[in-house]
């Protein structure tokens, strides 16, 4: 335990001596975010245009159509032929395509006195996360109001929308979790592997290993200082995004330290695993990059997951920086917990487990 407790507080003293590095640590995420912030229309909010197809003609389908064109937040054209309009939207010129289908009136009569629901269909851009459930919801919230106002509470309209859900965000609010996830990858997956891999080149590690230390000792005592640096820098980011950009942690802090903590976890003992791998310093850079790099782009730091080709879904749902951007950007933007989030947990945690058993029987000191 001394041993453990000397090499945690040696770690620290490290990382803060070295303060070009600690500078750098810190400004890269942030000039990343602000990056994208900038050019991809910063904490702005939402807009959603599309159309609207009446193929009732009722007067309760007018009726629709003029409760949601006064929407504020949508701004719908009406059409008469519902096909220019689903072509636009699969060109992606439109977000949104509502079409009342034939027979909407005489429905909703029915509806309001017990019958089924009034069915309206609801179409949209199911590849725009920022947008797509802003839409539904505001579709839905119109037709509910509708459905108060006739029978006191009961829902006699079924809004039928085809896409997959999404977050109700901005691009910064989406951005901001990935690049957190981001900065907890780098600094321990590729950090971890080009530090360990310079020790053992200037023989610090073949000293290390004439004393007692044992090598599950030294990689946990450089997982605890490196994790008390990602939880100040984590926080540091956090709130720097939501003073520029208005970015808000809508869920626990507690929960989004867990997953820092765990996400520090699993790619500080992958970072081992390379750093056991490499040969040199010269090496281990780009062994830790080529797994690094592509996780970017497949993980969902940057943009959406679900815009990857389907044959490489499987490779997303495996790697750790997926469910760790996920489950930061849940906590962050829908305040969801642990009993929503335990798959990502687990996850994290079989990733950890694994990954440090390899790292401590195939660390090398010399």
């Amino acid at each position: 335990m001394k041993a453990y407790t000397q090499l945690t507080l040696a770690q620290l003293r490290i990382f803060i001596r070295n303060r070009q590095v600690l500078l750098w640590t810190f400004l890269f995420p942030v000039f990343f975010m602000v990056m994208f912030g900038t050019f991809f229309g910063g904490g702005g909010s939402v807009s959603l245009s599309g159309v609207v197809i009446d193929q009732d003609s009722s007067r309760q389908s007018a009726a629709l159509v003029q409760a949601l064109m006064k929407t504020p937040a949508m701004k719908l054209v009406q059409e008469e032929h519902a096909a220019p309009g689903m072509e636009r939207l699969k060109e992606g010129d439109l977000q949104m395509v509502v079409i009342i289908p034939p027979g909407y009136g005489t429905k909703l009569q029915a509806a309001s006195r017990g019958g089924e629901a009034a069915a309206l269909n609801v179409y949209y851009d199911q590849t725009n996360v920022m947008t797509s459930e802003l839409g539904t919801t505001v579709v839905t919230q119109v037709a509910d109001g509708i459905s108060k106002e006739m029978t006191g509470y009961q829902p006699v309209i079924a809004v039928k929308a085809e896409g997959i859900q999404a977050l109700k965000l901005s691009y910064m609010d989406f951005l901001v979790p990935g690049i957190v996830s981001m900065m907890i990858m780098s600094n321990n997956l590729n950090g971890v592997a080009g530090q360990i891999a310079s020790w053992r080149e200037r023989g610090i590690l073949r000293r290390m290993q004439s004393t007692t230390l044992t090598s599950s000792t030294f990689i946990a005592s450089q997982i605890t200082a490196r994790l008390l640096l990602n939880g100040m820098q984590a926080v540091i980011v956090l709130l720097i995004a939501s003073l520029i950009f208005g970015t808000h942690v809508n869920g626990s802090w507690l929960l989004l330290l867990l997953f820092v903590i765990l996400g520090t976890l699993a790619f500080m003992s992958i970072g081992f695993i390379v750093a056991s791998l490499a040969k040199t310093p010269e090496s281990a850079g780009p062994i830790a990059g080529f797994i690094s790099f592509p996780m970017l782009f497949l993980g969902g730091v940057f943009f959406s997951a679900d815009n990857i080709p389907s044959f490489l879904q499987p490779v997303v749902n495996a790697i750790p920086i997926t469910h760790l951007s996920t489950a930061m950007r849940q906590v962050m933007n829908v305040g969801a917990d642990l009993t929503v989030l335990w798959p990502q947990a687990l996850i994290l945690g079989g990733w950890m487990i694994v990954a440090f058993a390899i790292a401590s029987f195939t660390f090398k000191w010399e």
